[in-house]
């Protein structure tokens, strides 16, 4: 299994596809990658030889991924609940933030529907 900024990627898959199991790689980037490193990315992990492997390793150490991503995310909302901005308002009552309706929907954010009694028309 190739070691990739602290994730075992799967072996059997293509490495496009393995490199999105890394946080902060999408599809388009894992493509990015690979086409700066000049490796095909219909090649399987476990066909990789270990240069191409610490190449891969070198492209993705130039990039902020995993802990340092979720670092930074956590730090960024953090400071948008302490300022005390409508989206920090949003993140510490635990409702959706970007604009989407409330009234339905947004169980994702809000959890499961608590009833209340005597709510008929």
């Amino acid at each position: 299994m190739a070691r990739i900024a602290g994730i075992d990627i799967p072996r059997d898959k293509r490495v496009v596809v393995s490199l999105t199991y890394v946080y902060g790689i999408g599809r388009p980037l894992a493509e990015k990658i690979l086409e700066t490193t000049q490796i095909s990315e219909d090649i399987r992990v476990k066909d990789l030889t270990d240069d191409q492997v610490n190449a891969i390793r070198k492209e993705v150490d130039k990039i902020k991924v995993e802990g340092d991503l979720r670092r930074e995310i956590n730090l960024n909302i953090k400071r948008l609940m302490e300022i005390g901005s409508y989206r920090g308002l949003r993140h510490r009552k635990g409702l959706p933030v970007r604009g989407q309706r409330t009234r339905t929907n947004a169980r994702t954010r809000k959890g499961p529907r608590r009833t209340v009694a005597n709510k008929k028309k």
